[in-house]
């Protein structure tokens, strides 16, 4: 019911007046107050001998409050007071965030000045209800031809990431914003080195990319409240843009530092370890998170969600969480990339559940040869290698052995040489073709008898 969401949103956003409480212990990054009725969530100020420090709330034990702080805590002491200043995390929104770096408190860090405010949003907004989401049945261009000619993806999925780190996971993420067909990328950058920000945005973005974009990150010195924070900012700001029809690309590298954070935050707050020490609340965040993005009526959201895998081990608790709410992933291949291969993307192992809602069925029937032949090639790869495999006693290997230089061509790209969907579309085809011109020879070769010095 809209008007009893517009009701709740005002009460939330409702201040409580004169609630002052007092700093009564600190273990850590925790803090103890006494005397402060606040709810989870709400934003405090500490007043301490040397200034003020902010914190939020993250729990209630017994008659104590807990908190944690947004900077470092040294300075708080023991009878601090602790005051409120806002019951619920929000965000101000605005065409004007377009080409903008800002926190997760929606400040710009950018040195550009102020940014007019038009609209605030909550931070910890309700995903679409799902009979209100659109089936997705349009495609959207990430201007990698290995992707959108193999593993189409279409306006609304939820796609995930995966690599280890120095993958270049990251490079394919700027690729993809700086060329998508979406109108809007907000882009999200979580636990971040500080050096790679000003790379991200000169480098791999430029001002072509920036002019359509709007960066929200926390780098990883900052606190795990902070990083958390710029996550859902940045699913608050593509829901703006979504709500005024407009096809968002919304992409966060990455969500395994995101978990880390927020492991941070539930065992200060008291929660017991489960998976690999990661808490129960981790694993309630990532789909909250993920299932914000979807196809509306009124517009879209795009999700692509980097999760760095340590020691390329995709069993982690993470991957596995993420990979059972995304509607596809895409594997980057360490051996690619060691061999200079970019991008990286094992086409074997990656999956778009969407491409056959989004493509027609000769685009699916050219996808799935490509796919299978590279298949096929690779599980004869190690008998080429060692020059144990003999021509001639299986076509599908042999045509297998004379496609892959076209193939590794074909998924090869320079990250400065963008395809739109028609080009990887007419590509595909192209190598269709060639495909099944080889297939001909080669099975009339298998047929064709031996010359009589041969037999």
């Amino acid at each position: 019911m809209p008007f009893l969401d517009a009701q709740l949103d005002a009460v939330e956003q409702a201040m409580p007046f004169g609630v002052r409480g007092r700093v009564q212990a600190v273990t850590g990054l925790t803090l103890e107050a006494s005397d402060l009725p606040l709810p989870l969530g709400s934003l405090c100020r500490i007043e301490t001998l040397t200034g003020h420090r902010a914190a939020e709330v993250i729990g209630i034990r017994a008659d104590r409050t807990l908190l944690m702080p947004l900077e470092s805590p040294a300075g708080i002491a023991r009878g601090d007071v602790v005051s409120n200043v806002a019951a619920a995390p929000r965000i101000w929104c605005s065409d004007a965030l377009l080409g903008r770096v800002i926190n997760g408190f929606g400040d710009p860090i950018d040195g550009l000045g102020a940014i007019r405010a038009d609209e605030s949003r909550r931070l910890d907004g309700r995903s679409p209800r799902p009979l209100d989401r659109l089936p997705i049945r349009q495609p959207i261009t990430t201007s990698l031809r290995a992707i959108d000619a193999l593993h189409t993806c279409g306006l609304g999925q939820r796609m995930g990431i995966f690599s280890g780190p120095g993958v270049g996971k990251s490079t394919l993420m700027s690729a993809i914003a700086k060329h998508t067909s979406a109108d809007v990328s907000v882009v999200a950058l979580i636990g971040e080195r500080g050096r790679e920000v000003q790379e991200f945005i000169e480098n791999r973005l430029g001002p072509e990319g920036m002019a359509r974009c709007c960066i929200i990150f926390s780098t990883g010195d900052e606190a795990p409240l902070l990083r958390v924070r710029a996550a859902k900012a940045a699913c608050a700001v593509a829901e703006y843009f979504r709500d005024r029809g407009l096809h968002v690309m919304l992409m966060m590298d990455s969500l395994t530092r995101l978990c880390q954070a927020q492991r941070q935050i539930g065992l200060a707050a008291g929660e017991p370890p489960a998976t690999k020490g990661f808490p129960p609340s981790v694993f309630a965040m990532i789909p909250e998170l993920l299932e914000r993005a979807g196809n509306t009526p009124v517009g879209s959201i795009t999700g692509f969600y980097t999760v760095l895998v340590e020691g390329d081990d995709f069993n982690e608790p993470i991957p596995d969480a993420v990979k059972g709410i995304t509607d596809g992933h895409f594997w980057l291949n360490r051996k690619l990339a060691d061999r200079g291969h970019f991008p990286a993307l094992d086409v074997t192992q990656s999956i778009s559940r969407v491409r056959g809602d989004v493509t027609d069925k000769e685009h699916q029937r050219q996808a799935r040869r490509v796919l299978s032949l590279w298949a096929v090639y690779k599980d004869i790869e190690d008998l080429v290698n060692i020059g144990a495999y003999a021509a001639g006693a299986n076509p599908e290997y042999d045509l297998a052995v004379q496609a892959r230089p076209r193939i590794q061509a074909f998924l090869r790209q320079e990250g400065g040489d963008p395809r739109t969907m028609e080009q990887s579309r007419q590509e595909l085809a192209e190598l269709s073709v060639w495909l099944d011109q080889m297939d001909k020879v080669v099975r009339a070769q298998k047929a064709a008898p031996p010359a009589r010095g041969q037999r």
